[in-house]
């Protein structure tokens, strides 16, 4: 497993920390691809509970850029379609996730938050979703899905910032919490998750958790393949 990712596995939790904290755990290709690893493997392994956390100061700051003009448009078109394999293998995991959030939220980072069944957020934290501004179509439905299309056409088309009070407004979050009450916020899924058999909460996921994976998929690809996606990310980063 790569050094990015620390997995702990006890029981019938499994627990990632995202350990780029100097990068501000930045999604780098790397990561991305310890994480699908880990949370495939979390689906025979017993796990009833996965808890996503970041080290450091911010719990996730989206796609890491660094670089990108060095690839080619095909490897950073991959390099998003594996970000929402990632996404859809927790949204649709058929155990409970539960992400902890913290620090300034961007992208892909706020994505992984919003694709967990439950999804708890430091006094403080921001989120902000600016994909469209470089024309990349990631996790839209799964928003609309969370939020509410109204609420999720404001905050992808507008590009903006929200803080933890409208976040749990709109659902977008389930709870603010300060860092001190996780552990008892994490053993309290655990226990209540715990009491159903994997069946059980496989078939509650099933049934609660529209499945628009091929569409999801099939959206992004369309918009990462339009030529000049180098171009539009670094017009993008120089106006942010």
């Amino acid at each position: 497993m790569s050094d990015e990712l620390i997995r702990k596995h006890d029981g019938h939790l499994t627990r990632l920390t995202l350990n780029r904290p100097a990068k501000a755990n930045a999604l780098s290709a790397a990561l991305v691809e310890a994480l699908i690893d880990t949370v495939d493997y979390a689906y025979t392994d017993g796990t009833r509970l996965l808890v996503l956390d970041g080290a450091g100061n911010h719990f996730c700051a989206g796609f890491d850029f660094s670089g990108h003009q060095d690839h080619s448009e095909g490897d950073l078109a991959l390099r998003f379609i594996r970000v929402e394999t990632l996404l859809q293998a927790i949204h649709h995991a058929p155990f409970e996730t539960l992400a902890l959030a913290h620090g300034k939220i961007f992208g892909a980072g706020a994505d992984l938050v919003a694709a967990c069944g439950i999804r708890v957020a430091a006094p403080g934290t921001t989120f902000r979703m600016p994909g469209l501004r470089f024309g990349v179509v990631l996790g839209t439905r799964r928003l609309a899905h969370r939020i509410g299309a109204d609420h999720a056409r404001s905050i992808l088309g507008e590009s903006r910032t929200f803080g933890t009070d409208e976040a749990l407004g709109i659902d977008f979050i389930t709870q603010i919490a300060e860092p001190s009450q996780w552990p008892a916020i994490v053993q309290q899924a655990q226990t209540h998750y715990a009491s159903l058999t994997p069946a059980a909460a496989a078939a509650l996921h099933r049934q609660t958790v529209p499945d628009t994976r091929a569409d999801d998929m099939a959206a992004l690809a369309r918009s990462v393949s339009v030529p000049g996606i180098k171009e539009r990310i670094r017009l993008y980063r120089e106006n942010a």
